[in-house]
């Protein structure tokens, strides 16, 4: 299937991946016609012209069926949700995205809409496979027998469910990704929702023109993640959407590397070297997760592949451009 004549409804748009699909749809000649975000307009990391941009609560039932008549795709990114910090410290607030998803999944099959893409996480792999910094890259078939992030990896794992059985029982052709640590310019870097090279980015940033040369660092540096920019998550996506995959699949780099060669990285752009001081109180996650991409090669040919490098390149250009412009001052 191809979007390009389809009308096209991304729920999450104010949020940094749902800006940039967004963003991304219409260069392509996609017919995205209405973009939807509970935060108000000037709160939102991209704002399009040409598209009907709405903030309302996808988690009312009546928000829901009112935005998705006469869509034909829906992109559901919404959720609430942020970094470790966030998700370790609102698991009731990460739960209550269910109801987004269950009132979505209820308004796209009354609706008739074509196609659903629902983006899920690499949060719903069993934690005891991510014990150790060395870790196994995650096959799709490690979600199973269940032990997700606690709250926000739970949610995941259920929505996913979700859509296999309303596509199984009611037709509603569903695609689901399993997104790993996607990152990027025009998203959030501070306030608490911030996700680890963003958060590192700012710290170096911040370390750099104060004068305090010196980071910290949550956990002890050693724990491991692959990390994927955003035109790499972009390109999957729309590949999944229009692709046979009817089943969860990975989408993430296998760029294993730990948050300490991840500083190592920012302060090779940055041109500068920093004191490290280790909070091993602060939220950290799993110590080791990566992206097995062994199915996405076999049904799409391709896998994520922009190096880690160049895309905290450009992420810490833009996030220096906010933090240094006179309105961020």
């Amino acid at each position: 299937m191809k979007i390009s004549n389809k009308r096209v409804m991304v729920c999450g748009a104010g949020g940094f991946i749902g800006g940039h699909l967004v963003q991304h749809w219409l260069q392509q000649g996609a017919n995205v016609v209405r973009a939807v975000d509970v935060k108000p307009l000037d709160q939102w990391y991209q704002l399009e012209e040409g598209v009907e941009n709405l903030s309302l609560d996808l988690r009312e039932r009546d928000n829901c069926f009112g935005v998705t008549h006469g869509i034909e795709i829906v992109f559901q990114l919404a959720a609430d949700m942020g970094g470790m910090g966030f998700i370790e410290n609102n698991k009731a607030l990460c739960m209550l995205s269910v109801l987004t998803n269950t009132h979505m999944l209820m308004a796209a099959r009354e609706s008739g809409v074509q196609r659903f893409f629902y983006s899920s996480s690499a949060c719903v792999y069993n934690g005891e496979k991510q014990k150790e910094a060395q870790v196994t890259p995650l096959k799709e078939e490690d979600a199973y027998p269940a032990l997700p992030e606690d709250g926000y990896g739970w949610e995941k794992l259920f929505s996913e469910r979700m859509c296999r059985h309303f596509q199984e029982d009611f037709g509603l052709e569903t695609r689901v990704a399993r997104y790993h640590n996607v990152y990027g310019p025009y998203g959030t870097y501070d306030g608490g929702r911030e996700k680890a090279p963003a958060a590192i980015c700012r710290k170096v940033i911040q370390a750099k023109t104060s004068g305090d040369h010196s980071i910290e660092i949550w956990g002890d540096g050693k724990q491991t993640r692959s990390f994927m920019y955003i035109d790499d998550c972009l390109k999957g996506t729309l590949a999944i959407l229009e692709s046979d995959i009817q089943e969860p699949v990975n989408l993430g780099s296998s760029e294993l590397v730990t948050i300490n060669q991840l500083v190592d990285i920012v302060e090779e752009v940055a041109g500068v070297k920093l004191k490290r001081r280790y909070k091993l109180d602060a939220p950290r996650g799993v110590n080791g997760r990566n992206s097995d991409n062994a199915k996405i090669r076999q049904y799409l040919g391709w896998e994520p592949s922009i190096r880690l490098r160049d895309g905290l390149a450009k992420t810490y250009a833009w996030i220096e451009s906010q933090m240094l412009s006179p309105v961020a001052t």
